[in-house]
Formats: structure tokens, sequence, C-alpha cells
């Protein structure tokens, strides 16, 4: 049986472009920089030659006309033989239990470098500093072990209005390579805000943003006690100050804001911060063994964790399963109960993750 053509989400054609490993996070990082020091050029100095190309209009000052890349990069062959050390690094570090089969997380973590490379390209028309992680949607449809081979796509789509800015989305795929029908066994769908860009307002667009989760703003939590009644905890979570550090050696995302106070306070926050898929990593093992081989994930990110900080977390039954979980594909059966898990700050009453596991 044959792959169907790639294509985003409301069908429109992707372009394959083969890559013949997957990118290290570090060189992109650098380029990432360059690119939204182009951009911010960009708009700032529209008539300058190079640097303005890209506008709409006469060249007077108008926004740029704002395109996603029509590409989908793919590794394959990606080998996970030699994974062991690594993945049993992240397991201990996210309270996994240390076992040969790869968690919804840690899949993220091996496509999230591809996803990164569609960011920085020349035709990305978004800046990758600054930009604002709002939420993930994530789908497992098996158990994926050490030495399978893999292949791996991302590509961006589905970039539309925010009231601060603009949404787009990152989606990432890992199929096995043995798989004949091609069928992703992970699926990924990071979405982000870009402050400070516009596009055409829609009743669509409305409806969407509605639903869309308060972005985190990286200012210190001074959200006032009580304005947010919390559950019972049934966990808690004492965070060191080298908690992004140590995410970030198994991720690889060394981004400064999660490495120390002083390069945090670069960036506007008064100190490090945890990375937003290190907590909510952390909330898909605190679930544990029930949610299965099979299961639908979601997060979204409202603020913060500042470190080193103290959590409190509640994972409690969720008979509704997670928003949209009929779109996925459900067990024999059709049982799509779940779990529901929140992460605050206890002394402020302040959200700062949201989400839901359903397996499938």
């Amino acid at each position: 049986m044959t792959a169907a053509a790639p294509a985003t989400s409301a069908g429109e054609p992707l372009r394959v472009e083969t890559l013949p490993t997957l990118p290290a996070l570090g060189g992109l990082y650098a380029r990432g920089a360059a690119a939204s020091g182009r951009i911010a050029a960009g708009r700032a100095m529209p008539g300058l030659p190079v640097i303005g190309q890209g506008r709409s209009g006469d060249g007077g000052g108008e926004e740029p006309a704002l395109t996603l890349p029509d590409v989908v990069y793919r590794v394959t062959g990606v080998p996970t033989a030699d994974l062991a050390h690594h993945l049993h690094d992240y397991q201990r570090l996210l309270h996994e239990p240390v076992t040969d089969v790869l968690p919804a997380g840690y899949l993220h973590v091996l496509a999230f470098p591809l996803a990164t490379a569609v960011m920085v390209r020349g035709d990305f028309p978004l800046p990758l500093l600054g930009m604002v992680h709002l939420a993930n949607d994530v789908v497992l449809r098996g158990p994926v072990t050490l030495g399978d081979v893999l292949e791996v796509r991302a590509w961006a789509e589905n970039l539309r209005p925010h009231k601060r800015g603009v949404q787009v989305d990152l989606v990432a795929e890992v199929r096995r390579q043995d798989d004949p029908a091609g069928t992703p066994v992970w699926r990924g769908v990071s979405t982000y805000l870009a402050k400070g860009f516009h596009l055409p307002w829609t009743a669509e667009a409305e409806a969407s943003d509605a639903a869309a989760p308060e972005e985190a703003d990286g200012a210190e939590d001074r959200a006032p006690a009580g304005t947010w009644t919390p559950p019972l905890p049934t966990g808690r979570w004492a965070l060191g100050p080298g908690t992004g550090r140590a995410y970030g050696a198994v991720s690889g995302d060394r981004n400064p804001i999660h490495l120390s106070a002083l390069s945090a306070k670069a960036f506007g926050f008064p100190r490090a911060i945890a990375h937003g898929m290190y907590t909510a990593a952390r909330a898909l093992a605190d679930v544990g063994h029930a949610r299965g081989d099979a299961y639908r994930w979601t997060v979204e990110f409202a603020s913060p964790v500042l470190l080193p900080g103290t959590v409190d977390v509640a994972v409690t039954p969720d008979a509704a399963g997670a928003p949209g979980a009929q779109d996925a594909q459900a067990a024999p059966g059709g049982d799509t109960s779940g779990f529901a898990y929140v992460g605050w700050n206890g002394a402020r009453g302040r959200q700062h993750f949201r989400g839901t596991v359903t397996p499938l």
C-alpha cells in the first residue's frame, strides 16, 4: 500500500524535502536568532533592499504577506537502538518507568528539532525568538520501543489570528519505517503565538481565539490569591534551580530562559523558568500506567513555573475525555474516559498548566 501524498490538516498539498539526519538544536537556535533579526528589521524598514522584500502593497510600510512554507521536512531511517542511555536518563528525570518503551514526551523530544528546522527556514514568516508556546495536542497510537527504525516528518500549518498576534501550528509525525501504510504512530501539534503580527479577522478565527488558552506573559506570578479555586492536590513537585538545565540536557532545548536567573532576566523573566514540555510530560508520568499504550495527551500553558519553585498537581478522572476526543481513533468499545490534570502555584492560587490524557 502506498502512503497518501503529504498535506496539511486542511488538505493543502505539501512538498517533501528529505534531510539526511535529524538536525541539532544548537545550530538551529543560532539560525533562528539571525532569522528573527531579519524579520524584525524587515518590519521596521520595509523599503530597504533585500531586508524589506516580501511586503505586500506598494512598499508603504504595510505588514508583510504572511504565508507558511508549503514544505514538509522528512528524515527516514532514524535508529533508536542506540538511544537506551538517553531514553533512560529522560525517564528518570520525568519520573517515568525505566523501560524500553519511548513515552509520548520522549517522541516529542525526538521530533522537536525537525519542527524547529521548519521555523528557521528563510521563508517562515514569523520570528523564532519571542514565540510563546500555547498548547500541545498529541496522539500516540501504540508503543514505540528501542530498536524501532523511524521516519520523522514536520511542517507548519493553520496560521490564524489571535487577539495579540497570530497563532500557528507546528505538526510533527513519527512513523515506523516498516509500516507499509505509513500510518503515524505518534502525532504532535504544538501551537505557538507570535505577538504583534496581524491577519484578517474572521468569524471562524474569533471562535478559535475564544477557545484558545491565555498565553503566559513571562512576568512574575503576581496574580492575587483566590483568583482560582484549585482542587485537592494529588501531588507536589519541588523543582530545584537546575531543573531547566537538566531537561535541557536531555531535550537539547537550551533556551537561555530555562538555564539560569541571569540569562532569563535578559528576556524579562525574574528567574529561570521550567520548560513547558517538562511540566506537561511530568504530569503525563503522574497519570501512570492507567493511560495504556495508546492515548491522546493535551496540554494548555497558562503561566510560567519559576525556578526554584513548588507546583501543586491534581490528576483526576475525566469521564468526558479530552476536548475533541471523538475525533481521535477510539479503542474498541468506544471508551474515551480518561484523566484531567492541572498544575498551579499553591501560594498564589494561579494555574500554570492544564490538560487531559485519554486512553484510545
